[in-house]
């Protein structure tokens, strides 16, 4: 089997690599747009093509040179907060690739399989009533990130239904892990506590609202469920990915501090705090399960201090 993964070299990208590469059965190829560092190590193992995904004619003719089995489609403009910032670049782009894909696809390769990945960012403003979320909660984004997530989820679901695509969709909740980068909670948190173990510092950590709790995965979990998709999931489905626990935003915090080798004082920073924020988000990830098998393998504090550990290289190496 050959698997061509769009953004390679982004942060689930390079696991999703690094995990096809080491089950032996896949080959892979990749687009890359910006940095090589995540993937550096895999070497003359990737079938690289260095490449906007913004224009249908590039699309097409990487499907035509890599003849994939498969399409992972990562590529995107991940962060809420860029959105909110500029919003129009982030639903042209995010929108824009996703239907590249889905056009080249049905050109080059109809039988090819698809991972559209969204988000549950898409079902944005929940209530207690909407616990835990599954895949028929209504959608009700709340950022110009969210609305571009919808339109990639609904533009799959459409090629699947009017070109017969095999296009399977997924919507991961919160995932964290090594190699994430700034503008997430787990990433801002660990690189502000690194860099103050360094004495690079005050020991003062800035934080938003902490009460706020999220769905978190590990991001090598996260890669599994989409392998698991692509092999097992049934096209035109979409599936929820999640581990169906919550942990508060202070919870992570009070994890990272618990492992530094200092004492650091919290303070609230009124311009960390979002414009719409949801009180609790637990996944129902129960479709999934069942036509899989996936279930998270990595715990919840471990994950948290391979961030932290990864944290310490990076900054250590700043300087």
């Amino acid at each position: 089997m050959k698997a061509l993964i769009t953004g390679i070299s982004g942060f689930v990208g390079s696991y999703l690599a690094e995990f096809l590469l080491a089950s032996g059965e896949w080959e892979v190829a990749g687009t890359v747009f910006g940095p090589y560092d995540n993937i550096a190590d895999l070497g003359d193992r990737l079938e690289l093509y260095p490449a906007e995904l913004s224009r249908l004619e590039v699309m097409t003719f990487i499907l035509e040179q890599a003849r994939p089995d498969a399409v992972f489609h990562l590529a995107a403009q991940p962060l809420v907060s860029v959105s909110r910032r500029d919003p129009w670049s982030t639903l042209e782009g995010n929108i824009h690739m996703q239907l590249n894909v889905l056009e080249a696809v049905a050109r080059v390769n109809p039988s090819c399989r698809i991972l559209a990945v969204g988000s549950s960012e898409e079902y944005g403003l929940v209530t207690e009533r909407d616990l835990p979320i599954s895949e028929d909660t209504p959608f009700r984004p709340l950022s110009p990130y969210a609305v571009s997530k919808v339109g990639q989820d609904l533009l799959a679901l459409q090629y699947h239904l009017t070109h017969g695509l095999h296009v399977i969709r997924a919507r991961p909740f919160n995932h964290i892990g090594p190699r994430q980068r700034l503008g997430f909670v787990a990433p801002d948190f660990a690189s502000q506590v690194a860099a103050i173990e360094l004495g690079r510092r005050e020991p003062v950590i800035a934080v938003g609202n902490l009460e706020a709790e999220r769905d978190f995965s590990d991001v090598r979990d996260v890669v599994r469920a989409y392998v698991s998709l692509i092999t097992s999931g049934t096209p035109g489905q979409v599936y929820n990915i999640g581990s169906g626990e919550a942990h508060s935003i202070q919870e992570v915090l009070d994890v990272l501090l618990s492992m530094s080798t200092v004492s650091v004082h919290v303070r609230r920073d009124p311009a960390r705090m979002r414009p719409s924020e949801v009180p609790r988000i637990v996944c129902d990830c129960t479709r999934l399960r069942a036509e899989t098998g996936w279930q998270p393998t990595i715990p919840f504090e471990q994950s948290l201090r391979d961030v932290l550990d990864y944290w310490r290289v990076q900054v250590r190496e700043e300087f």
